[in-house]
């Protein structure tokens, strides 16, 4: 069975809704890791002055934690433009 092709109003808000779920998820994540940490999330993880085990650990944080920030985000905007978009397709008396 073929997959429907999402609609452009989708692709557009879909790709908004990821641009700021993503920035959010950094702030968030960075401020997380000052407080838990007392440091500075590190800004190259490539360098020497960073130690392996914070490179690994920051980038585990990050990557973990921008993954369920998107999924929850994207799977939530869904699910309301899905309503929004059923909701304008009720003609009126029935």
């Amino acid at each position: 069975m073929a997959e429907e092709k999402p609609d452009i109003a989708w692709r557009v808000i879909g790709g908004l809704v990821g641009l700021v779920t993503a920035w959010a998820a950094r702030k968030v994540l960075g401020f997380a890791w000052t407080k838990a940490t007392g440091k500075e999330p590190p800004i190259d993880t490539e360098s020497p002055e960073v130690s392996l085990g914070e490179a690994i650990g920051y980038a585990v944080v990050m990557g973990v934690g921008m993954s369920v920030a998107q999924i929850v985000v994207n799977r939530t905007a869904k699910k309301r433009y899905d309503a929004w978009k059923s909701l304008k397709q009720v003609t009126p008396g029935q």
